[in-house]
């Protein structure tokens, strides 16, 4: 599945404000070596930068277009491709920050525990996910799946990605390895323009999976679908916009 840097950024500001709540969260640290897992077009890369001025800041992320664009827009820093079900640094960083990336990794709980073995004694191991699968927006997306016009795109199964384990799953996973886990969830509530700026929202993340399944001949009529599904679930306020609801679930475990 290719991804869009492009249209990420369209929502730039609502997109990094978890990262810069997550940078929030570390503890009272002066990390030496920091790398920023999935760091799609460098926004929080430049976040982390900006809050660590002194530190050997790097990131990687598994797709060219958002690498291309996080080269441009910090060309003094490494990028390089990696695949995170796999990956291992090259020697043991300060600080691995991941600013919505894991919920996309499948058995990303063993990722995670791989890597806080993998950290400088010390390290902080800090990660943000969507947990928003039961949201309007994402059901909208299964629901439009199923639609008679458009099941025949989806007879190798739904795309729908796996909901997060529960918290106490993260932390008896996890605390194994930490000297300090801290598990908290942040309900985000973004007023958007309208319907329509909801679907420009997800058309740069989780609605990628179901296009890539419709044909470009069909992909306007899928969207018109799914948009009227989404207008009925988030109704106008009094001055017209709608108020996209976001639940993420944060970790922040510092090495035992």
């Amino acid at each position: 599945m290719e991804w869009s840097a492009t249209q990420y950024l369209k929502f730039e500001d609502e997109r990094s404000r978890p990262a810069r709540d997550l940078i929030n969260a570390l503890p009272d640290i002066s990390p030496g070596t920091v790398i920023d897992l999935g760091c799609g077009p460098g926004n929080s890369t430049e976040l982390l930068a900006e809050r660590f001025p002194n530190a050997r800041i790097s990131g990687n992320d598994v797709d060219d277009d958002m690498l291309a664009k996080a080269r441009a827009r910090m060309p003094g820093t490494r990028f390089d491709k990696v695949d995170l079900e796999e990956w291992l640094p090259e020697s043991p960083p300060d600080l691995m920050f991941s600013n919505a990336v894991f919920q996309w990794v499948p058995d990303h709980l063993s990722v995670l525990a791989r890597l806080m073995g993998a950290l400088a004694a010390d390290g902080v191991l800090a990660v943000q996910m969507p947990d928003n699968l039961a949201e309007p927006s994402h059901l909208a997306m299964e629901e439009t799946a199923r639609d008679p016009a458009f099941t025949a795109h989806f007879s190798g199964g739904s795309v729908r990605r796996s909901p997060l384990p529960a918290p106490k799953t993260y932390y008896d996973r996890l605390k194994p390895f930490a000297a300090r886990l801290d598990l908290f969830h942040i309900t985000y509530h973004h007023p958007l323009a309208d319907a329509a700026a909801i679907v420009e929202w997800v058309k740069g993340t989780g609605l990628r999976p179901y296009l890539a399944r419709i044909p470009a001949e069909a992909e306007g009529d899928f969207l018109a679908a799914y948009t009227e599904r989404i207008a009925k679930s988030y109704p106008a306020m009094e001055d017209g916009r709608v108020l996209l609801k976001f639940p993420r679930l944060f970790l922040v475990a510092t090495k035992a």
